[in-house]
């Protein structure tokens, strides 16, 4: 069995930022925010879009037809 100590100081010290309010979720809490900003730069897919336009025109349809 290993030493718990030698196992600490063999892990990596991880920077936090304190004013973040994040606390120990600092780290956590910046790469969500990371990946939350590379997925909303991304352009809706052309699918998505399509689809989203059938339903528009089903529910105008439905409006002029007794709504």
């Amino acid at each position: 069995m290993k030493d718990k100590t030698k196992m600490n100081d063999m892990s990596v010290p991880r920077s936090r930022r304190s004013d973040d309010g994040l606390g120990p979720n600092s780290d956590i809490g910046a790469k969500l925010r990371a990946f939350y900003g590379a997925v909303q730069d991304q352009p809706i897919p052309d699918k998505f879009l399509d689809l989203l336009e059938k339903l528009d025109q089903v529910e105008q349809a439905s409006k002029r037809k007794g709504g």
